[in-house]
């Protein structure tokens, strides 16, 4: 039986995240294969492994000899260092999990070894139609449940161990390993602090106003419900006593505070994906930011080429077409075209004129007196210099 591994380059893990920014929770390579096997009309041999940015790993197992099921294990980095999965998932997550099409998905203790969760998939139990496409869909986005439970326990549960000495510590969670965000736990509410990195500095200057804009919507009484959101240049009070390196930022410091009502009933699994993706979607406005800045700036330039171009072929005396001006015809504005006959002739009496003009009257041996009387006299001075090197 072969080994298949896929691999996502840097290009299309940045493609990756920019799909989770729509908030799209099924992986999209699982989604494939899985309806690669569900869908091929005669039984497939499978033994593949899918590795996602953020240390994700799936394990696609499927026999022939045995199409009826097909076993998927995954393993997952966790949020946050105190947690630990060594013992499998917790029973919240293996609930949710549970609850996930029970008569399809049949949850295999103990797991494989190597991975946090190992699934038996019923292939034979997916109706036909569009139906499947949904219910596969639902699967691949298993891993992103995990998260979500992972969150969603620190966001409920309060413990006497979130204080030291009358504060209260914060959590750093990695949902990416160079995109860490910090959750401090209170009694009365909880906040969340996301460090700001940009690699460009257009990028800070676009992130920058969009949080400027976002605290003051966020501020305004139609958005009163939502969590409070603060931007600060320098780190909160929070982050006190932190590494150094997870506070080193160009971007600032962006918290939002979680109070109980963000985290009751339905709202508590949007309110979770909403932080896990953060990052994600600030980066997706700022590309599609500015984007939209450099189209307009093209359309810009290409209206002022316009109007250049028309002018100068008025000039000229040319017809143009207004519709074929544009970027490309900046090198045609520059560019001198060939004379015709009409306007060689008119250069000709043009200079004429102007010789008649400086010398209207010939004045025979003119050049000769010229010369000699009217000539500036060299005068030579007494005072020598040295050339300095």
């Amino acid at each position: 039986m072969s080994q298949n591994f896929h691999f996502l380059t840097e290009r299309e893990r940045e493609r990756e995240r920019e799909r989770m920014a729509c908030f799209d929770r099924a992986s999209p390579a699982l989604k494939e294969t899985l309806l690669k096997i569900y869908r091929a009309e005669k039984p497939i041999e499978m033994d593949q492994r899918l590795f996602e940015f953020g240390a994700v790993e799936y394990h696609i197992k499927s026999s022939a000899s045995d199409p009826q099921y097909v076993y998927l294990s995954i393993s997952t980095p966790l949020l946050s260092q105190e947690v630990s999965l060594a013992r499998g998932i917790s029973q919240g997550t293996a609930q949710t999990i549970k609850g996930i099409h029970s008569d399809m998905v049949e949850l295999i203790e103990p797991a494989a070894e190597g991975y946090q969760l190992t699934l038996r998939l019923d292939f034979y139990k997916i109706p036909q139609g569009k139906e499947s496409s949904k219910i596969i869909t639902e699967i691949a986005s298993i891993q992103a449940a995990i998260l979500s439970c992972q969150l969603k326990d620190m966001l409920t549960n309060v413990t006497s161990q979130d204080t030291s000495q009358g504060m209260y510590k914060p959590i750093k969670l990695v949902y990416h390993p160079r995109e860490p965000f910090f959750v401090v736990r209170q009694p009365e509410k909880t906040t969340a602090v996301f460090p700001m990195r940009f690699q460009e500095k257009t990028d800070v200057i676009i992130a920058t106003a969009f949080f400027q804009e976002l605290m003051d919507v966020g501020s305004s009484e139609a958005w009163v419900k939502v969590p409070l959101c603060a931007w600060s240049p320098i780190p909160p009070p929070e982050l006190r006593g932190e590494q150094m390196e997870d506070l080193s930022t160009n971007g600032g410091f962006i918290s939002f505070d979680i109070l109980p009502r963000h985290v009751k009933g339905k709202r508590l699994d949007k309110t979770v994906w909403n932080l896990l993706n953060f990052y994600a979607f600030v980066k997706y406005h700022v590309k599609c930011t500015r984007g939209f800045i450099q189209r307009r700036m093209r359309k810009r330039l290409d209206n002022l080429v316009k109007v250049l171009h028309v002018a100068s072929s008025e000039e000229d005396g040319y017809a143009i077409d207004p519709q074929a001006a544009g970027c490309g015809c900046i090198k045609s504005i520059i560019s001198v075209p060939k004379p015709n006959n009409t306007v060689r002739r008119r250069c000709r009496n043009f200079t004429r004129k102007i010789k008649r003009m400086r010398c209207p009257i010939k004045i025979q041996g003119f050049r000769r007196f010229r010369r000699r009387w009217l000539t500036v006299p060299k005068f030579s001075s007494p005072f020598k210099y040295t050339k300095l090197d």
